[in-house]
């Protein structure tokens, strides 16, 4: 029986070969490779522009700082010297490498007019808020440091004053606002403390005296202090005279302090009204034993004793002043006289306040607002000062120096530790 011969398997469509396609050459497969790569390094182009800060080279945005200065009005000369200065600070600061930490950031001042009063030294710090500044330095005055201070402590903002004096700058609990330069207290202990042993040096001769001051916050603050605690070291108050600021004619006052006499007259004034008593009594030859002045603003200026030095020869001061054995204090001092401005204490004071700010950038590596100064113990400054150390706000490192105008010169005489010359006491003999 013959074999059946099986029937062919169908074929499943599956197993159809495709067609064969033209393989690419080597050149259209490395053509293809390029636009590839063209694509990606494209998208990571624009990706790195779009972050430019991880470029490398890319320069940090720049630190704002506040300067905060009365360069209008009554007090326009001082806010002039504290302008000037803290530019001089700014410029050398960003002349050294801005501050390194934050990769070499450069300062950018921004400037307010404080206009000589506590509601535009306002007006200036909501200005200064706006444009995000990180500290703000400066005010001069107690009334405009306080007002100032006091609005930068709703935005955190630090705020370190310049010259005002008032404690209550500082005894207010503010957390952002401090002072490098000594306030009330500290003062008045200085000038009791000099004044005694200038007094006991040459044998006691000095008894009463009539104190002169500007009938604002600085002049009637310090005076409370000294007609309380000067009486405790054997001395008699024959008089307050209180003067506005400014003052035309300061006549009434030299004749009142011609009837009283006093062995020392003690000025608390600004540099017109102080200028305007000196001359004053010069003419109407009031000579008391010396005039010893205390935080005065013309007793410590070389304006005062380049224009009228025989109405400033031998008036002392206890107040701010440079430590004249620091030779940087030399190199502003050329830089100010190239610039046609005198050196007044305000220069050195400003210059070191904006660098103490800047040191503390420095060690925060940051601008940040919140604990920028507190922790400062910056001690690379131009005064007569230690380590800078803060409690409640208050440089404790600070204090006055005694200074006497001598022959056109404006000499430290105590603390020893920073004097250029001896006190002469009595000055009118």
């Amino acid at each position: 029986m013959a074999k059946r011969k099986p029937k062919p398997k169908p074929k499943s469509k599956c197993s159809k070969r495709r067609p064969k396609t033209k393989r690419r050459n080597d050149k259209t497969r490395i053509d293809i490779t390029r636009r590839k790569a063209l694509r990606t390094g494209t998208a990571a182009a624009a990706a790195t522009l779009a972050a430019p800060s991880v470029l490398w080279g890319a320069k940090p945005d720049p630190v704002k700082l506040g300067i905060l200065q009365p360069v209008t009005g009554a007090l326009a000369q001082d806010g002039q010297f504290g302008r000037k200065s803290a530019e001089m600070a700014i410029a050398d600061i960003n002349v050294a490498g801005g501050i390194k930490s934050m990769d070499g950031a450069k300062i950018e001042m921004v400037f307010g007019d404080a206009r000589s009063n506590p509601e535009a030294g306002v007006q200036e710090v909501e200005t200064m808020q706006s444009e995000d500044v990180a500290a703000i330095v400066g005010g001069f005055t107690s009334p405009i440091c306080l007002a100032a201070s006091q609005v930068a402590a709703r935005y955190d903002l630090a705020y370190m004053v310049d010259v005002g004096v008032s404690d209550s700058i500082t005894s207010r609990g503010l957390a952002n606002t401090f002072r490098f330069a000594p306030g009330f207290s500290i003062c008045t202990k200085i000038v009791i403390e000099n004044l005694v042993k200038l007094n006991e040096a040459a044998g006691n001769p000095a008894r009463t005296i009539a104190l002169v001051h500007e009938d604002g916050l600085f002049g009637t603050g310090l005076s409370d202090l000294m007609e309380k605690q000067l009486p405790e070291f054997g001395f008699e108050i024959v008089e307050r005279i209180a003067v506005p600021t400014p003052s035309r004619d300061l006549s009434n006052v030299a004749l009142r302090l011609r009837s009283l006499n006093p062995d020392l007259i003690i000025p608390s004034t600004c540099y017109g009204e102080t200028v305007l008593l000196a001359r004053t009594m010069q003419q109407q030859r009031v000579r008391p034993m010396a005039v010893y002045a205390v935080l005065n603003g013309a007793a410590s200026n070389r304006r005062f004793v380049d224009e009228f030095p025989e109405a400033a020869e031998g008036i002392m001061d206890v107040n701010h002043w440079y430590d004249p054995l620091n030779e940087k204090n030399a190199g502003l001092i050329e830089r100010s006289e190239a610039d046609g401005r005198i050196y007044a204490f305000n220069t050195p004071l400003n210059y070191s306040n904006v660098m103490l700010v800047a040191d503390a950038m420095e060690r925060a590596g940051s601008a940040d607002r919140a604990g920028l100064i507190a922790a400062s113990t910056f001690k690379d400054h131009l005064m007569t000062y230690g380590p800078t150390k803060f409690e409640g706000g208050q440089n404790t490192g600070a204090a006055p120096v005694s200074t006497q105008m001598q022959e056109v010169e404006i000499k430290v005489v105590r603390p020893e530790e920073f004097a250029n010359a001896k006190a002469k006491f009595p000055a009118n003999t």
